[in-house]
């Protein structure tokens, strides 16, 4: 049977749709390449969120075709959803390009590529596709679940809405249907992921559908995580504090995007909040679950940013003491409403703020890392459960994650034990900490 190999870059979004497009095509009859080099079509799912992740897809498609010049080069994703057509007219290695609105066409365009045609398949009819992912990219144990798409906040700075379009949730049930398949499947942590969470329903007017879904995947019987990621501070829904102090399977783990402290900054970026209401939030989760822990992102060199507003967020990350966060520097992006104030400024005070913003993000990045620390200090000494994720070769040593660490973007608990479960809880006590890891010693029943 034909083969393919899928190179998956990008966001936890993406990476769920690089999964449905494995299961799509094994449905019909394709086999999933272990490597580029032996298959027959390759697909690149591409990210097109920022410059670097573009041009990070342009290098990697270009690499495969110079490393495999004789092979079919399919371009998928989020780029090719928003520069479709510039791609395909201009840049020949691709084969196809495709977008990401309806997944049914990636089957489509391999198809086309493999009959000698060259294609080009965009559309904007969105769907939602019950799909059984078999193959995942994820360690064993763990499973990203998509509850919506696109996005109908419309912050100044992003580019979702343009290459995702509006909000469009899934129905409770798919969702449910979908966590059944995984449960039944081995899997035993379910990261809920989607542009915002908190928007989850809204659409279809259930005004608390994010709390309705967590209640109705926690009714489910068995062991299992279940994680939120991704929620707008001004959208939080403070009922799921309560519940997730009366299960817990539903971890305390939270991850609010305030992108700022400044509210003149968070104003002109189109998302509301401030410092105080954004502590206050902080606060009360605390207050409420002691060892809870937060992570959050923050954007600098926003248009019209001053340094007053960067020392101000200074002071907000040391009072707020989050145990992880992200910093990254604004890049301008085409057909959002902060490119026009970034193109009406001159260029030497563009490249003025550049540079103020990249000096805060080395003194914000330094400020976070001791403040990590001093959040993973407070763990050692503590019995946790970890999911296992992989073994180290040669070494009675394994990988995993506690509550308190998301898949691919915080640390790891390096466990001490022998034969241990891959994709499975183990309990252990956390003995140390070795920069932003832990190390544990196995519990044995």
């Amino acid at each position: 049977m034909p083969s393919f190999f899928i190179d998956s870059l990008g966001c936890a979004k993406n990476q769920v749709d690089s999964e449905y497009i494995i299961a799509l095509l094994q449905d019909k009859g394709w086999v999933l390449a272990d490597s580029a080099e032996i298959a027959d079509v390759i697909i690149v799912n591409t990210c097109g969120f920022i410059n670097s992740a573009k041009q990070e897809s342009i290098d990697t498609v270009l690499e495969f075709k110079s490393l495999f010049p004789q092979k079919k080069i399919v371009v998928a994703g989020c780029l090719s959803q928003r520069y479709g057509k510039e791609l395909y007219e201009e840049m020949s290695e691709a084969d196809a390009v495709v977008g990401n609105s309806n997944l049914i066409q990636v089957v489509e365009a391999v198809e086309k590529v493999v009959s000698g045609r060259r294609a080009l398949v965009l559309s904007d009819d969105r769907r939602e596709l019950d799909i059984k992912r078999r193959s995942r990219f994820s360690f064993p144990g763990s499973a990203y679940v998509k509850i919506a798409e696109g996005c109908d906040n419309r912050c100044a700075y992003c580019a979702i809405p343009i290459i995702r379009g509006p909000l469009l949730s899934r129905s409770v049930e798919s969702v449910l249907d979908e966590v059944d398949f995984l449960l039944s499947s081995g899997v035993r942590e379910l990261n809920l992921v989607a542009q915002d969470l908190a928007f989850f329903g809204k659409d279809n007017g259930l005004d608390d559908g994010l709390v309705r879904l967590v209640s109705s995947i926690l009714e489910k019987k068995g062991d299992f995580w279940l994680r939120l990621l991704y929620i707008h501070p001004s959208h939080f829904p403070r009922e799921l504090i309560s519940i997730c102090k009366n299960d817990k399977r539903f971890l305390p783990y939270f991850d609010i995007p305030f992108q700022h402290a400044s509210s003149s900054v968070l104003s002109a970026m189109g998302r509301g909040g401030d410092r105080d209401s954004f502590l206050d939030l902080v606060s009360f989760i605390r207050s409420e679950i002691p060892n809870a822990a937060l992570r959050s992102t923050f954007l600098l060199g926003f248009p019209g940013e001053k340094e007053s507003d960067l020392v101000l967020l200074k002071d907000f990350l040391k009072e707020a003491a989050l145990d992880w966060a992200g910093f990254f520097v604004y890049s301008p992006e085409e057909g959002t409403r902060a490119y026009n104030l970034y193109s009406a400024m001159p260029e030497d005070l563009r490249s003025e703020q550049s540079s103020l913003a990249e000096r805060y993000l080395l003194e914000l990045q330094t400020i976070q890392e001791s403040v990590s620390s001093s959040c993973l200090d407070a763990r050692v000494g503590k019995i946790e459960t970890v999911l296992i994720e992989e073994k180290i070769e040669g070494e009675d040593l394994y990988l995993g994650r506690a509550f308190f660490s998301a898949p691919e973007v915080d640390g790891l608990v390096v466990v001490h034990g022998d034969d241990l479960p891959v994709g499975d809880f183990v309990r252990c006590r956390i003995v140390a900490r070795n920069g932003i890891d832990l190390e544990a010693l196995y519990l044995s029943e």
